[in-house]
């Protein structure tokens, strides 16, 4: 006993060894957390197979300087109640009018499988998504087609 009736507990090879395993149980125990939920949200993957992508390389840039020539301009796709909505307009700055447009709808990082989309269009020339696309962020990869013209765009939507 010591002064005023307090005990002195001795700090043991016992208490040490508790410290040491309780920080280390710690650490790994965060460790296989943020692990497991890096794994559970992206699968790590931008292509699946990058050899296979470097050889269309060439094409898509060629892809890319022909949709240039159409002179079309794609908005950002924006949510309207529970459909997607985009507007797409000419060189000369008026709605393209009679196109077709498709889409994939794909969820960022994977927590949905993709589904594809169509959409029709409004008499304001405004494209609008026939099915309804989830809450949510999503990534539209969009196909365009007028005549013998076509045109790829992604656009997100939140």
């Amino acid at each position: 006993m010591t002064k005023q009736g307090h005990v002195v507990k001795k700090f043991t090879g016992y208490h040490a060894a508790a410290i040491i395993i309780a920080f280390f149980a710690v650490v790994v125990g965060v460790n296989l957390f943020m692990a497991r939920f890096a794994l559970s949200t992206f699968s790590g993957t931008v292509v699946d197979n990058s050899y296979v992508a470097s050889q269309k390389y060439n094409d898509w840039l060629e892809q890319a300087r022909n949709q240039k020539e159409h002179g079309w301009t794609v908005s950002p796709a924006l949510r309207e109640a529970d459909k997607a909505s985009i507007t797409i307009t000419t060189a000369d700055g008026m709605p393209l009018l009679g196109a077709a447009m498709e889409a994939i709808a794909e969820h960022p990082v994977g927590r949905a499988d993709p589904f594809e989309i169509s959409f029709t269009q409004t008499a304001t020339g405004e494209y609008r998504s026939v099915q309804p696309l989830p809450e949510g962020r999503w990534k539209l990869k969009i196909i365009i087609s007028l005549d013998d013209q076509n045109m790829r765009v992604v656009r997100d939507i939140w």
